[in-house]
Order: C-alpha cells, then structure tokens, then sequence
C-alpha cells in the first residue's frame, strides 16, 4: 500500500466530502438491506439494492464498490465470530456484534477502481469521479520514493479516505518479492518494552524515548480532557494519532535495520511470536496501559514485508520459557532470570543480559523450525 495526501481546492473539497458522506450512507442503508435478507451473496445483494443506488446519485462503479464493500465487511465479521475474536458464544460482545447491522463512518474508505480514477504522475494530479461529476486536476503530494514505487508497481484498486479533514488516496502497490536465500545462520529477536527489539548480532534499540514519548501524551491528553475548553477540544483532535504515527516511524527505522542487518550478513531473522499476549496476560491497572499501548505485532508486520521484499528467510519462533532458558547448555529454571537485565544460569554458571541470552535462545529455535520446514535435499533411496 502505498498512501498520498491530496490536494484539492476550494472548489474540489466539497465534492470529495459529499462523495464519502454520500457512499456512505448508502452503504449503511446497504447494510441495514443486507442484514434483514440474512447477508445474501454478493450477487442477490445487488439485486436488492443497486437501482436505488443509481437512483441515490452513485455512478455504476460506484454502486458495484459500495455493494462490494458491505459484502467484504460482512465476510470480515463472520470470519472473525468464527475465530473467536469478539467473544465465546452468549458473550455480551458477541450478542451485540450480531444483533445489529454494521454501520459506516462518514469519512471511511470508499474503494475506487481505473474506470473512475485515473493518476497522473507527472503532473501529481488524478482525476476522481464524485457526486458532483467529475473531478479533474486535483493534486496529490508524497515522497518521491512513493512516486516511483506508484509508477513502477501499482495496480488495481485505491481507497478515498478522510482524516481529520485531510483526503487520502491508498493505492494497492505489488511488489515483487525477492527469491529467499538460505540462510547461514538466524538472528533472534526478543522484543520488550523496556528494550524494544534485542538481536543475537548485539544491535539493542532501547524504548526509553519512546516511553517517556508515551508518557508525555498521556499527560498531555489528560490535562486537555480536564480543561475541556473549546481550544483544549481542538488541541485533542489535532493531536490524534501523533503518538502512533510515532511510533510506527520508531519501528519503521528498528525493521529496516534488522532486515538490513540479516541480508548483509545472508541470515535469516527469527523473531518470536506474541500474537494474542493482551487475552494470555494478567496485569494490574497501571501495566495495561504500557502493554496495550506496545505495538509489537507492529513491528512484526513491518519485519516480515520488508524480509519478503529482501528475500531475507523469516521464521515466527515459539517464545515460551525463552527468558528462562540458557542459550549455551539449554537448561530452563524461573531462577535463571534473576531480574529485568541479569541472567545467571543455575546449571553451567554461564552470566549474561537476559534479552540478548533470549535472542540467542530465539535464534537456535529459528533455525531449528527453518530446518524441520525445508524440504529434504537428500538423495532419494533407490
């Protein structure tokens, strides 16, 4: 994906914002047309609903994605009632999710294709079908890395969303991904909140800034809320998403290196698996705010697409009992981690940094998982 900030005028603006209030509505009356036939497939449902969209001022395009677009939420809801994510059977939160018909934003995304977007790259403008008809010349801006990367590789789809008042365009980009290598080694990678990522090569990016950046938010928001004046209310809502833009910038740059690092060094990178770590921990009150605040299935996303655009192997390791096993002789005790940062192992005396012995820890799992998943080059038995 790949995201530009448009630029539109005076003039252009307000038909961009009537398109996504517009679509939208109609796709929450969509919605509410999908639910009460049972959520019919794509095609009945188009049936149902699109001549009152055509009558409502969409395009056909236009129609045909808002239909699509109810569908795939529809689809995303059930796969994730199946997985178990918003709840068991008879919760609270899962009566709730299936009970009502899933509603739209004002500003969320609408999906546009080529019939009714086309770019312009050397002039960065593209020219937008809306309500009002339509709309050519309107300006875009990003990198010039994100120029080239949308000229060489986008293709179908783009999303108009709105953010605080600013239109976005999001392109579908495919990028080939680089043939994988075999690796020499694996370099684990341990993450924390107080060190963010730990490597077995010895690189440590430490999560002091970006704490004490969390905290400083946290203060801040808390005194704008308590003020609650007019100007405060603003200050909140120019401030959104600060801290998290932060923190994605943090663990672009942590990902890049690592990803780096590997491809230099013709390694593969085996970072552990945390996925579900908020529903498996318990905290008191003042640590669920750190924990649910660490964005490390973040940082996970951002190794794994910049490892497949390398060609860098990577492998997602178990972490259990990772802190408390010793990297040389294997033998896992609770007393081996004596705090934070020391690790002594009871059985061989062997002392370290309990984050880098992890991450060595971490690397011999990868390499045992990338050998038991590769095919066997071995001669076949005649």
């Amino acid at each position: 994906m790949t995201r530009v900030k448009l630029i539109p005028d005076a003039a252009q603006a307000p038909a961009l914002e009537a398109t996504l209030r517009t679509v939208n509505e109609a796709a929450n009356w969509v919605s509410g047309v999908a639910f009460a036939h049972g959520v019919p497939r794509e095609y009945e449902l188009r049936r149902h609903t699109y001549a009152e969209l055509k009558a409502r001022g969409l395009g056909a395009q236009a129609a045909q994605h808002t239909i699509k677009k109810v569908r795939d939420a529809y689809t995303t809801l059930q796969a994730n009632i199946r997985a178990g994510n918003l709840g068991t059977p008879g919760s609270k939160r899962r009566r709730k999710v299936g009970s009502t018909p899933i509603a739209f934003r004002v500003e969320a995304a609408q999906p546009y294709d080529d019939r009714c977007l086309s770019w312009q790259y050397d002039a960065q403008t593209v020219s937008i079908w809306t309500v009002a008809g339509r709309v050519k010349n309107v300006g875009f801006a990003c990198s010039a890395d994100a120029l080239t990367t949308l000229r060489q590789y986008r293709k179908g789809e783009s999303d108009l969303i709105q953010r605080d008042g600013v239109f976005y365009l999001v392109a579908v980009c495919e990028v080939g991904e680089a043939e994988p290598y075999e690796p020499d080694a694996f370099i684990g990678v341990d993450l924390g909140i107080a060190t963010i990522a730990t490597t077995s090569t010895g690189y440590r990016a430490a999560g002091r800034g970006l704490n004490r950046h969390r905290k400083r938010q946290l203060a801040l928001r808390a005194k704008l809320q308590a003020k609650a004046t007019k100007s405060a209310k603003r200050r909140l809502k120019n401030r959104r998403r600060k801290e998290a833009r932060h923190a994605a910038n943090v663990n672009h740059v942590i990902s890049k290196r690592i990803v780096t690092e590997a491809e230099r060094t013709s390694a593969g990178i085996a970072p552990e698996e945390l996925g579900g770590i908020r529903q498996r921990v318990r905290l008191r009150r003042p640590q669920r705010v750190t924990l649910h605040c660490w964005a490390f299935a973040q940082l996970g996303r951002f190794l794994a697409y910049k490892a497949r655009r390398a060609g860098v192997p990577l492998v997602f390791v178990d972490p259990a009992y990772s802190s408390q096993e010793c990297a040389q002789c294997q033998h896992i005790a609770k007393n081996n981690r004596l705090d934070q940062a020391r690790f002594i192992c009871r059985s061989c005396g062997v002392v370290a940094h309990a984050d880098r012995n992890a991450s060595h820890v971490l690397a011999h799992r990868g390499q045992s998982v990338w050998n038991a998943g590769r095919a066997s080059r071995a001669p076949a038995t005649p």
